[in-house]
């Protein structure tokens, strides 16, 4: 490349980044003259001929471009736009197919085709081809400026997509679901969710103590617990006793989640030290909190006609769990599946609900609610009042008497280790 060459290129790019797109157009035009095979000069040609509207003269100056540059991405994607303009529907395809076959994950290339399959085919292929760019992209927020628009695009007709093809779905099933049992039910619901992309399946992740080969369930029949029944007639005398704490002892109410400075706090950052979600430790990782205990007596028998989970260092946990209006407790796993988590609800506020897994329901006061927390679980009080809970460890109710002693046993030498 001769100076009078490079010079010309660096007057038409300042032009051009400048706004005067017709005299960058002329510059780009005489360097052409000196180097009719330039690449960038071709590419920019093209570029400055769509502006334009002279979509013919762009997408030949391009392919030139293309010749000379075959692996140039841009190159590929523009020569699609050309041919978007000029309605050649087979040519803007073969431009895009180009970009993916040097680059199967190469995002705008992939939202391209999604946009041309929703054009020109079928909803099935476009939404397909939109989820797999939406594995490709980075996070929302993350999202580049140059492509948010296109990705929003590619989620919303994932999700119209997802929603219609589960309803379609349902209601093949709909007729044979009616004739099970209510729980089954639920699981053929998640079966169509999962198959529609809706949900992805939800396994159950120990944070510590993983016991292999238990099912993952999300709500337990509350029959497996023969305590559960005692313990609800009981609720009012709980409630009583939560009230008192309530109104003499909040200094007794500690932030739930206290992550030190310098360790990752993850999706915790929001309700981190803050009493928005605080608890009323009674046991806490396997201890008795004797003040608070002391305080609520009642409580502290009625627990202990419950069969807790006693794994060493680990369990029995005991409060009263205390979420504050209008806040949202985010998805997160348990520690262990060899226990459950039961929730005794005491003030359910409306607005107030809770997921594990694929499935959601409501608190209702005074009943029983038990759970494998190491499958993904959320809360949330959309409502104006504090909710409360007391919630409680108790062996999971598929481990034997003998599997306890080993969970026990294999937690105690984890703690031991390097000691």
């Amino acid at each position: 490349m001769n100076q009078s060459t490079t010079r010309l290129i660096e007057s038409a790019t300042a032009a051009a980044k400048a706004g005067r797109h017709a005299e960058a157009e002329s510059l780009w035009a005489e360097v052409l003259k000196l180097e009719p095979l330039n690449p960038k000069a071709l590419f920019s040609a093209g570029v400055h001929a769509m502006q334009r509207g002279d979509f013919a003269r762009a997408r030949d100056l391009l392919l030139q471009a293309h010749r000379q540059t075959p692996e140039d991405l841009l190159v590929l994607m523009t020569i699609a736009s050309a041919s978007r303009f000029l309605q050649d529907r087979d040519g803007e395809l073969e431009a895009i197919d180009a970009t993916l076959v040097r680059d199967p994950y190469y995002l705008p290339g992939l939202l391209a085709r999604g946009y041309w399959l929703e054009t020109h085919s079928t909803i099935v292929a476009a939404a397909t081809t939109f989820r797999n760019a939406l594995r490709v992209a980075p996070p929302e927020p993350q999202w580049p400026d140059f492509l948010r628009e296109q990705l929003r695009h590619a989620s919303d007709v994932v999700q119209r997509y997802s929603r219609d093809y589960e309803r379609h779905l349902l209601e093949q099933i709909d007729s044979l679901t009616n004739e099970l049992p209510a729980a089954i039910q639920t699981r053929w619901r998640e079966a169509a969710s999962i198959m529609a992309g809706r949900t992805r399946p939800y396994h159950s992740e120990s944070n510590q103590l993983h016991v292999p080969r238990l099912p993952a369930v999300t709500f337990y029949d509350r029959e497996l617990f023969p305590w559960a029944a005692a313990l609800e007639a009981r609720t009012a005398e709980i409630r009583a006793e939560l009230e008192n704490a309530l109104q003499h002892h909040t200094e007794g109410f500690a932030p739930y989640i206290g992550y030190r400075p310098g360790e990752p706090v993850n999706q915790w950052r929001e309700l981190n030290h803050s009493k928005r979600w605080s608890a009323y430790n009674l046991w806490r990782a396997g201890e008795p909190v004797e003040d608070n205990l002391g305080r609520c007596p009642i409580t502290r028998d009625a627990l202990r006609a419950v069969e807790m989970a006693e794994i060493g260092g680990l369990c029995p946990n005991a409060m009263f769990s205390a979420l504050a209006p209008r806040t949202r407790i985010p998805p997160h796993h348990g520690e262990t599946n060899a226990r459950v988590v039961v929730h005794l609800p005491l003030i359910v506020p409306p607005g107030c609900r809770y997921r594990v897994g694929f499935d959601e329901c409501d608190w209702q006061v005074g009943r029983i609610l038990a759970f494998d927390d190491t499958l993904e679980h959320e809360a949330r009080n959309d409502g104006d009042e504090l909710r409360v809970v007391l919630i409680f460890d108790a062996w999971n109710p598929l481990l034997t008497a003998a599997e306890r002693k080993l969970v026990t046993t294999m937690a105690l030498a984890a703690r031991s280790f390097g000691r």
